[in-house]
């Protein structure tokens, strides 16, 4: 038994046909998915306009904002003078922040810009949050002064009404080097230990629609008020799901965890800038701008205007929009979904037995075979962006996200594809259509029983697509034996069950292209290959019966066609720049210089500077990698250096005075043992502990960061367990190459590398601490 689902006469133009069709809903939903037009600055006073809002990015967000930066300085006192204007109270907290990683204690002397508004019959407080500091490479235009400027629009649209709760606007500072100033107000600030409703604006790219990406546990009442109170919501529950796989995090994250409820929004797009130069105004999408503040604008009116109280929940929501609706429905229906899914498809196997167009023994064999194409795909794409780094090792230091990729995200639909006909066409004639569709719908109903219980808010993803795919093909077989008339409802009825498939899976494999770039690309792959297991029968009806292998192989081709294409067409120029590494070393004791880059293969410009892989010269402790580049530097006359002083010892506690010169921004002690615990101080503020875990990679195990140094230096006590004695290297760290005798600047269509020591003047001291 080896029979098709269906059969209708001129089956390619039927196939070809409702392929189509889906395309148009791929498309429709992609056009949904838009962002907003900007409003001029004659919009109405209550209304927020991209444009206003404009004029103060202007004014602050046209340079560098570093944690600790005289540009920090003048955007922080900007931004409080604005919010006084306004007609709210504003204090700025002057803290400590603090975090961790493996090996790491990372502190910064942060100034948070707060600002308050009494509401008149509070119910609880609102806190609008964003950061104001950028990354040392750029401007950061989008990350994040586009949600600050927005945040005083906002407070000029509301002028004259009169919110129910308190309202608190919390500008940031040091989020880049580890959430700091979030973590200071979330632990030493009477409002931040208070809590409230938290709505926090972040941006990872340029371009693109505000999406909101995460929510506390417990959201039914947040997602409830954003469906019904923001005129273009974006966002879905698989965000937050996929969100929690990545490495980042933002102020929301300390926030959340102290008890805050709340939502997190960003837009996306364009993330080839992000942290570069280019995160500049002439890159920011107005549109994007626009609909930030629109959505902060809804929200800070129907929370401020709400009973908080309501919005308490012991349960989350599944969200996301599907055609132009949002579908909100609690995480109760996940677990019946998921096993309706299943029961559709058990159910469509069952029928297809009865009606002789499969074996059980065929039917196992198709389903437990159908992993081969998505790991195929997954695996496919991966070699794909290994062959491109090879080609092109630039890439690497983009981290996959790349200017102009769309010939390479065609390419790795493609090679879904390619996955999918290369495990489809043997099977063919062996297992029968009817089997291979059959099983394939095994697989998104059961990874969507599977994320039923691991990501719930991902499951409807998987589920709906199985559920409506089954159905359709029961209506198809249920159809069969019926007038030749009406098989054109047998094809109907299979394109409208992947209608759903086609509205919500490419788009899921899109964001991810967004999010997690080419050097992920096996997860848009894995999610592409799913879509094509639910859309096999009308994939069928295009496929030819004879010399079907020529199929796969144009799909190979045309995949191999594309790589060329897209690297004569991703090409690095002015308006889409090359980023390199570079950052210069001294030695203090020694007044031995050098230049360092971690590139994979440095462009023309820094092979100016380094031409070997001669780590030795470096300061003990420094080099971090095992690939470096290095090149002989002159001594840089006037560099602050760093000076540490043993304050006292007491066991494996370490006391340190440490200070950098007035020059210098940051210093960074690394430890040649692994380290247990830190504590910063600084005059006039709260000292900060915090334990450490694991070692660092690649360099010396143990590490502490103090950004924003004040000039008068800090105390730092490290614990490092079992050592007697051990060796410390201090780096004065200073931004800008500018004053390095023979700098030469780097020409046009060349930036900054996002890693976090680059365009560093990094002087060094090598200490030996004992016992006494």
């Amino acid at each position: 038994m080896t029979g098709k689902l269906f059969d209708v006469p001129r089956r390619a133009l039927a196939g070809l046909c409702a392929l189509l069709a889906l395309a148009g809903v791929i498309m429709l939903t992609a056009m949904a998915d838009s962002t907003m037009q900007p409003l001029p600055a004659s919009a109405p006073d209550g209304e927020f306009s991209a444009e206003r809002a404009l004029r103060h990015l202007e004014r602050f967000a046209t340079e560098p904002r570093p944690i600790g930066s005289r540009a920090g300085e003048r955007a922080r006192d900007y931004l409080a003078g604005q919010l006084r204007a306004a007609g709210l109270d504003v204090r700025v907290q002057r803290a400590i922040g603090a975090n961790t990683s493996a090996g790491l204690a990372s502190f910064g002397q942060v100034d948070n810009i707060v600002a308050t508004a009494k509401g008149s019959d509070p119910t609880g407080t609102v806190v609008i949050a964003a950061h104001y500091d950028s990354a040392a490479m750029g401007p950061g235009a989008s990350d994040d002064a586009a949600a600050v400027a927005a945040m005083l629009e906002t407070v000029r649209a509301l002028k004259g009404t009169a919110l129910r709760n308190d309202l608190v606007l919390l500008m940031s500072d040091g989020e880049e080097d580890g959430v700091l100033g979030a973590e200071a107000f979330v632990r030493e600030h009477p409002l931040g230990r208070k809590g409230g409703v938290l709505l926090n604006w972040e941006a990872r790219g340029v371009s693109g629609p505000s999406l909101m990406f995460q929510t506390s546990r417990n959201n039914a009442g947040l997602v409830e008020t954003f469906a019904d109170a923001v005129p273009h919501p974006r966002g879905d529950s698989t965000l937050g799901e996929l969100y929690r796989l990545l490495p980042n995090n933002t102020d929301f994250t300390p926030m959340a965890e102290s008890g805050f409820t709340g939502m997190n929004f960003a837009y996306i797009e364009g993330s080839s800038r992000y942290h570069t130069a280019d995160d500049s105004l002439a890159h920011l999408d107005r549109g994007s701008l626009q609909h930030h503040g629109s959505n902060m604008l809804a929200l800070t009116r129907a929370l401020g205007g709400a009973d908080l109280e309501t919005l308490d929940a012991d349960h989350d929501l599944t969200y996301f929009r599907i055609f132009g609706t949002m579908v909100t429905y609690p995480n109760a229906l996940v677990w019946p979904l998921a096993g309706l899914a299943a029961a559709a498809v058990a159910g469509l196997a069952v029928l297809a037995r009865r009606r002789r167009l499969l074996s059980l023994p065929r039917l196992a064999v198709a389903a437990v075979s159908g992993v081969v194409p998505l790991l195929l795909a997954a695996a496919l794409a991966q070699g794909l962006w290994e062959v491109l780094v090879a080609w092109r090792p630039a890439y690497d230091g983009m981290g996959g996200l790349l200017h102009r990729p769309q010939a390479f995200q065609a390419a790795v639909v493609v090679l879904a594809a390619l996955a999918l006909l290369c495990w489809y066409l043997p099977l063919r004639r062996r297992l029968g259509p009817a089997a291979l569709a059959v099983g394939a719908l095994a697989w998104p109903a059961a990874l969507g029983l599977l994320c039923a219980q691991v990501a719930p808010g991902m499951s409807y993803v998987l589920t709906l697509p199985a559920l409506f795919c089954a159905l359709g093909g029961t209506a198809a077989i249920l159809l069969r034996g019926a007038a030749r008339q009406v098989a054109v409802l047998q094809v109907t009825a299979v394109t409208l069950g992947a209608v759903v498939a086609a509205a919500l899976l490419p788009a899921l494999a899109r964001t991810a292209f967004d999010g997690m770039g080419l050097a992920l690309g096996g997860v848009p792959a894995l999610v592409l290959a799913v879509f094509g297991l639910t859309v096999l029968p009308i994939a069928e009806l295009c496929l030819p019966e004879r010399r079907q292998s020529l199929v796969p192989l144009a799909a190979a081709g045309l995949a191999v066609l594309l790589v060329p294409i897209g690297l004569a067409r991703d090409g690095f120029d002015p308006a889409n720049p090359l980023r390199t590494h570079l950052a210069y070393v001294m030695d203090a004791g020694t007044r031995t210089a050098n230049w360092v880059s971690a590139d994979a293969e440095p462009p023309a410009w820094t092979r100016r500077y380094v031409s070997g892989h001669d780590t030795t010269p470096l300061p003990p402790g420094y080099a971090r990698g095992t690939s470096l580049w290095t090149g002989r530097a002159p001594a840089a006359a006037g560099a602050a250096e760093p000076r540490v002083t043993v304050l006292g010892r007491d066991g494996d506690t370490v006391r340190l005075r440490v200070t950098a010169g007035r020059a210098a921004r940051s210093v960074t002690l690394r430890v040649e043992r692994p380290i247990a615990a830190a504590t910063a101080a600084a005059d006039g503020l709260t000292p900060v502990s915090v334990d450490v875990t694991g070692v660092r990679s690649n360099t010396w195990p143990g590490e502490i960061r103090f950004r924003g140094l004040p000039d008068t230096g800090a105390e730092i006590s490290l614990r490092v367990p079992g050592a007697d004695r051990f060796r410390l290297t201090a780096v004065a760290e200073t931004d800008g190459l500018q004053r390095v005798p023979g700098f030469v600047p780097r020409p046009k269509g060349v930036v900054a590398a996002t890693r976090e020591d680059g365009d560093l003047v990094a002087v060094t001291r090598t200490y030996e601490i004992s016992a006494r």
